[in-house]
C-alpha cells in the first residue's frame, strides 16, 4: 500500500511540473498528433516514402486464399455454404443493386481509393525530395506497377473504366468522370507496366514487392485478355445478342483495328516474359517424367517450394500469424471429418476434364474408367483434388486407422453381424459436422500444406498465392502462337508443361489443338483464378456455366464373405459404385445470361457520377 501512495505522490508531481513549465506557453496547445504523419514530410524521407508504397500493396489481400474463393463462381467449384452472394453471379442474377460476392481485390471503391494511393506516389516520386535516387527509382516503379495491376483488375471484370491518372483534392468543383474506352484503358496498362518494367530492372527487392518480371507478366496477361474474341467487338456481337445490343460497345472492346495484329503483341509480351533468366520449374524435359515425379513437381509449383519457387514471379506471402486469412487455406476448404469447413469443393465437371495417363479422355461411358474412375489419370488430379479412399493426413479427430478421404456410403457389419451403412466421415452424413460436409463428394488439395503434422483446423501454413506464374505466360505464348496458326512453336511449350506433368506430347493442330490448349490450362492453372475470366474471353460461358454442374455418389457393398466392422477403403473388400449426377435445384440453380460477360457498375457508384455508362444488360 505504501508504494501505491507514493506512485501517485510522485505521478502527481510530474504533472504539476509539467503543468508549471507549459504554463505560460501557448504553443504547448499547437502539438502534432504523435499517430499521423504529414503528409508534406512523407515524401522527404525515404523510409516513410517505402512504408507509404508499401501500404499500396494491401489492395492485394489474401490474393485468392479467401474463404470464398473465385473458383465456385466457375465450373471448378461449389461454394459449400450458399446464401454468401457466390450463387447470386453463378444463377445470373447479378445486378447493380445486388452484383453477388465481390470482395476487396475487384471492388471498385476499394480499387480507386488504392488508385489515388498509388497516384499520389507517381507524383511525389517523379521529382523526389530525398536524397536517394535509386530508392526514388525502384518506389515509382513499384507504384506504377500497383497502379496498372489495379486498373487491369477494374478493366477485366468492368471493360472500360474512368482512367483517374493525378490525385484529386478537396475543393475541385466536379469529381464526376466518364469511362474510358477499353482500348484506351488497355494502353494506359501496358504503357504503365512498361515504365514500371524499365525502372525496376536490376533492383534488388524483397518477395512480395514488384519487379521487372512481374510487370512483364501483367502485360502479356493484358494483352492476351485484350487480343481475345469478347473484346473483338464483331467477334463478340455475333456470338452475343446482349454485346450486340449495347449502344457504347467502344467501352468493352475494339470496334476497329486487326485482332490478328492484337495475338501478334500478346505473343510478343508473353515471349518477354519467356526469356527472362532465372524463372521457370522443370520445363526443359524431352519426354514425360514419371506418374509420381509428375505429382510431385506439380506440388512442388503450387506450394512454391522444392525448386516450384522458380515459378513465382508475383505472390502474396504469408507468415503463421493468426490475423492472416490466406494461412488458413486447408481450414477453409479440407474435409468436416478433420473439422474443416469445406468451403470451395471440387466439380466433377472439373475431375472429368483431367485426362488419362495416355492423353486420351476419361469417359463414364468406358466401363474401366467408370471401375475406377480415379485410377490412371494425370498426375495433377490427384495434386489438386482429394477424392474417396485418396490418403490424407493422420485424424485427430476420430478413429479411421487408414487416414483416407470417406465421402461415399459403405457397408459395414455390426457388433451383431448385420450390414448397417456407414455414412464417410468426410461426408455430409458424417457424425463429424456434417453441415461443413462437402455436397460434390471432393475437397480441395492443391496449395493445402500436407505436412502431416500441420494440423489445419487451428494451424496456419505458409504456401503463397501466386498472382502470376512462369506456366501463365507460357500457356500465353502458347495460345496467342495458336491463334497466329504458329502450331509447330505452340506444341513444343505445351509439351514442355505436360512433360512436366508427367503426361505425354499432345500431336494435334488447328482447332483440335486449340480444344487440347484450354483444357491444358483448365487442368494446370485450376483454382488459379484463370477460369472465370477465360471461359468469358473465350465466350464458352454458356456452354459450360449455363448448365447444372455435377457430383458424384458413392457407394461400397461389401463383397460376399467380406467382414469389415471399420471402414477403410479397400477393393479386396469392397465393390464401388460411381456415379455422376446433377447437383440439386435448391442448392444452387446454375444459369447463364450474357450479362454475366461483365460485372454490374454498382449502384452506389452510377449514383456519385452521373457520367457513368452502365455495362451491357443490366
Amino acid at each position: 500500500m505504501k508504494n501505491i501512495h507514493k506512485l501517485k505522490s510522485l505521478s502527481w508531481g510530474l504533472f504539476t511540473a509539467l503543468v508549471l513549465s507549459t504554463g505560460c506557453n501557448d504553443d504547448f496547445l499547437d502539438t502534432k498528433p504523435l499517430t499521423k504523419i504529414p503528409s508534406e514530410v512523407v515524401w522527404t524521407d525515404a523510409g516513410l516514402a517505402e512504408a507509404f508504397v508499401t501500404d499500396i500493396y494491401t489492395a492485394l489481400g489474401n490474393g485468392g486464399f479467401d474463404e470464398q474463393m473465385q473458383a465456385s463462381l466457375t465450373d471448378e467449384a461449389l461454394f459449400t455454404h450458399p446464401g454468401r452472394g457466390i450463387n447470386t453471379i453463378t444463377e445470373a442474377r447479378s445486378n447493380p443493386a445486388e452484383p453477388g460476392w465481390i470482395n476487396s481485390t475487384l471492388n471498385w471503391p476499394d480499387m480507386y481509393r488504392r488508385i489515388r494511393a498509388a497516384n499520389l506516389a507517381i507524383e511525389n516520386l517523379r521529382d523526389p525530395k530525398f536524397d536517394n535516387p535509386a530508392m526514388a527509382e525502384r518506389l515509382l516503379g513499384e507504384a506504377l506497377f500497383m497502379r496498372a495491376y489495379l486498373y487491369h483488375q477494374l478493366v477485366r471484370y468492368y471493360g472500360g473504366v474512368p482512367l483517374v491518372d493525378r490525385s484529386y483534392v478537396l475543393g475541385e468543383a466536379d469529381y464526376s468522370i466518364s469511362r474510358n474506352t477499353f482500348a484506351e484503358c488497355i494502353d494506359f496498362i501496358v504503357k504503365d507496366a512498361d515504365e514500371a518494367a524499365q525502372l525496376l530492372e536490376g533492383k534488388s527487392l524483397a518477395k512480395g514487392r514488384s519487379s521487372t518480371a512481374a510487370a512483364l507478366a501483367l502485360k502479356s496477361r493484358v494483352l492476351l485478355y485484350a487480343a481475345s474474341d469478347l473484346h473483338d467487338i464483331p467477334t463478340a456481337s455475333a456470338k452475343s445478342a446482349v454485346i450486340a445490343g449495347y449502344a457504347q460497345k467502344e467501352l468493352i472492346g475494339y470496334t476497329s483495328g486487326d485482332q490478328t495484329e492484337r495475338w501478334r503483341k500478346a505473343q510478343a509480351a508473353a515471349k518477354a516474359v519467356l526469356d527472362l533468366p532465372g524463372l521457370g520449374y522443370a520445363l526443359g524435359l524431352s519426354a514425360p517424367v514419371s506418374r509420381e515425379e509428375g505429382k510431385t513437381n506439380y506440388m512442388n509449383v503450387a506450394l512454391s517450394r522444392g525448386g516450384g519457387e522458380q515459378e513465382m514471379i508475383f505472390g502474396r506471402y504469408f507468415i503463421q500469424s493468426k490475423n492472416e486469412g490466406g494461412g488458413r487455406i486447408g481450414l477453409f476448404n479440407g474435409p468436416n471429418g478433420y473439422r474443416n469447413w469445406a468451403g470451395n469443393t471440387p466439380l466433377q465437371d472439373l475431375v472429368d476434364d483431367y485426362e488419362m495417363m495416355d492423353g486420351s479422355e476419361f469417359s463414364w461411358s468406358d466401363p474401366n474408367h467408370r471401375a475406377a474412375p480415379y485410377d490412371n489419370r494425370d498426375p495433377r488430379l490427384e495434386a489438386t483434388v482429394l477424392y474417396d479412399g485418396a490418403n490424407w493426413k493422420p485424424r485427430f479427430t476420430t478413429n479411421d486407422p487408414a487416414n483416407q478421404i470417406q465421402t461415399g456410403q459403405y457397408e459395414v457389419l455390426d457388433d451383431k453381424g448385420i450390414k448397417t451403412i456407414h455414412f464417410g466421415l468426410d461426408s455430409r452424413q458424417s457424425s463429424i459436422e456434417d453441415w461443413n460436409g462437402t455436397r460434390t463428394g471432393y475437397y480441395m488439395r492443391k496449395f493445402v500444406d500436407p505436412n502431416p503434422n500441420l494440423v489445419d483446423m487451428n494451424m496456419w501454413q505458409q504456401v503463397p498465392w501466386a498472382f502470376f506464374r512462369y506456366t501463365e505466360a507460357v500457356l500465353n505464348y502458347v495460345e496467342a502462337s495458336i491463334e497466329l496458326g504458329e502450331d509447330a512453336v505452340a506444341l513444343e511449350w505445351l509439351n514442355k508443361v505436360r512433360f512436366r506433368a508427367g503426361m505425354p506430347a499432345i500431336t494435334e493442330g488447328g482447332d483440335a489443338l486449340m480444344e487440347r490448349y484450354r483444357n491444358e490450362r483448365r487442368v494446370e492453372m485450376a483454382y488459379e483464378e484463370q477460369r472465370y475470366h477465360d471461359v468469358r474471353r473465350w465466350m464458352i460461358a454458356s456452354e459450360v456455366m449455363g448448365k447444372q454442374p455435377r457430383i458424384i455418389d458413392i457407394k461400397g457393398s461389401l463383397k460376399p464373405g467380406k467382414q469389415v466392422t471399420l471402414y477403410q477403403y479397400n477393393p479386396e473388400n469392397y465393390t464401388y459404385s460411381y456415379n455422376p449426377i446433377e447437383l440439386g435445384k435448391g442448392i444452387e440453380n446454375r444459369a447463364w445470361d450474357g450479362k454475366m460477360f461483365y460485372l454490374p457498375i454498382h449502384r452506389d457508384e452510377m449514383n456519385r457520377n452521373d457520367k457513368l455508362v452502365q455495362n451491357p444488360g443490366y
